[in-house]
C-alpha cells in the first residue's frame, strides 16, 4: 500500500510511520518541522530511506502549493492527515495562526488529494474537545459537535471540509476523533500532554502544576492503540466512512494521573495548583463501540501500563517533540 502521512515527524505521526514501514507499506512523510523533530524519524531513515522506494521525507508546510506535485508523484492509496496545531492555550492566544494551520492546512491537503485522485483519507479529529461539555459520558459519535475553543472549532471545521470534499469528489473519508493521546515521543516540555509533562518534571525532581482543582477528567489513550486505529481505518473497505471515536471510555482525573505517576516513581511531593485556562473542558470520555464494530479496533493498553511505558521512555532520555494531532 502506498501511503502519505502529514505531521510525520511528530509524536503520533512518527509512530504511525514506523508501523506502516514495519508492515511493508511505502511511506511519503510530510512535516514542516515547526513542532515535529527529525529524530523521531531516525528509525525510518536508518532502515528504509536508503532503499529509495519505501520511505521518503519531505520538509514542507501542508499549505505550500508544492504539496499538489508531491501528492501527484506519490500516488498514495491512503493519506493520513495528522499535521496540526494542537495547543489549546496557543489557539486562544492566537486563533488566526491556529486556523491557518488547522483549517487552511487541511484544505491544502484536500486539494492535493483531489488533484491526485486519492480515494481514502484518514483525518485526525479531536475527540477531547469536539463535543464540548456533554451531559452524558462516555459520549457517542451521534452527539452534536459543540466546539468551545478556537482549536476545537478549527479542528471541527477540518471535519466539515473533509465531508464536503468527500461528497464533491467521491473520496472515502474517515475521521478518527482522538481522545487524549499519550506515550513515548510526546513532548514533555509542551503545554499539551499531561502524562509526559508530569512524568518529566517528577523524574527531574521538579514541581508539578495542576491547572484547576485536579478533578477534571480525560480519556487517556496510548499512542500504539491510536496508531492501530489509523492502520485499521486505512485498510478498511471504501464503504467504511464517517466519524469514529478512539479512546478508552474511562475517565481519569488529573489528580489520579499525578497519583499514578507518583506511585510508579515512588515520589511523595504534592502538586501545585493554578487557575484552569479558559475553554477548558471539565470532563470527557469517548464511547468507542462503533470503532470496535466497524474497524475491529479495541484499546489494548490500560493507563497504568501506558504510564509505565512512558516513564521508561522518559528515563531513557529520548528527545521530545510536540504532539501532531
Amino acid at each position: 500500500m502506498r501511503t502519505l502521512v502529514t505531521g510525520a515527524a511528530g509524536f503520533i505521526g512518527s509512530t504511525l510511520v514506523d508501523r506502516l514501514l514495519d508492515e511493508g507499506h511505502q511511506v511519503v512523510a510530510i512535516d514542516n518541522l515547526s513542532t515535529g523533530v527529525t529524530a523521531n524519524l531516525d528509525h525510518a531513515r536508518s532502515r528504509f530511506e536508503s532503499a529509495g522506494d519505501r520511505f521518503t521525507f519531505r520538509q514542507l508546510d501542508i499549505r505550500a502549493p508544492e504539496l499538489i506535485e508531491i501528492m501527484a508523484a506519490a500516488r498514495p492509496d491512503v493519506v493520513f492527515h495528522l499535521a496540526a496545531q494542537v495547543d489549546l492555550r496557543a489557539s486562544v492566544a492566537d486563533p488566526l495562526h491556529d486556523a491557518g494551520c488547522n483549517v487552511l492546512g487541511t484544505i491544502g491537503v484536500l486539494e492535493a488529494c483531489r488533484h491526485a485522485g486519492v480515494d481514502r483519507i484518514v483525518y485526525a479529529a479531536s475527540g477531547g474537545s469536539r463535543y464540548g461539555a456533554p451531559t452524558a459520558l462516555p459520549v457517542r459519535e451521534s452527539t452534536p459537535a459543540d466546539p468551545r475553543s478556537p482549536y476545537a472549532a478549527a479542528k471541527f471545521a477540518g471535519e466539515v471540509y473533509l465531508s464536503c470534499y468527500a461528497e464533491l469528489y467521491g473520496m472515502s473519508a474517515i475521521r478518527l476523533a482522538l481522545a487524549n493521546v499519550y506515550g513515548p515521543r510526546q513532548n514533555p516540555r509542551g503545554e499539551a500532554g499531561v502524562i509526559a509533562v508530569f512524568g518529566s518534571r517528577m523524574l527531574g525532581g521538579r514541581p508539578v502544576t495542576v491547572f484547576g482543582d485536579g478533578t477534571a477528567t480525560r480519556d487517556y489513550v496510548y499512542v500504539d492503540d491510536v496508531v492501530d486505529a489509523f492502520v485499521r481505518a486505512g485498510r478498511a473497505p471504501s464503504t467504511t466512512r464517517g466519524i469514529f471515536n478512539i479512546g478508552t471510555g474511562r475517565q481519569t482525573t488529573t489528580n489520579e494521573v499525578h497519583r499514578l505517576i507518583s506511585s510508579a516513581l515512588g515520589a511523595t511531593a504534592r502538586p501545585r495548583y493554578a487557575p484552569a485556562p479558559p475553554a477548558e473542558v471539565q470532563a470527557i470520555a469517548l464511547d468507542v463501540r462503533r470503532a470496535e464494530e466497524e474497524l475491529g479496533w479495541v484499546p489494548a493498553v490500560a493507563v497504568e501500563e501506558g504510564i509505565r511505558r512512558t516513564l521508561q521512555w522518559l528515563r531513557a532520555g529520548s528527545k521530545p517533540e510536540l504532539v501532531e494531532a
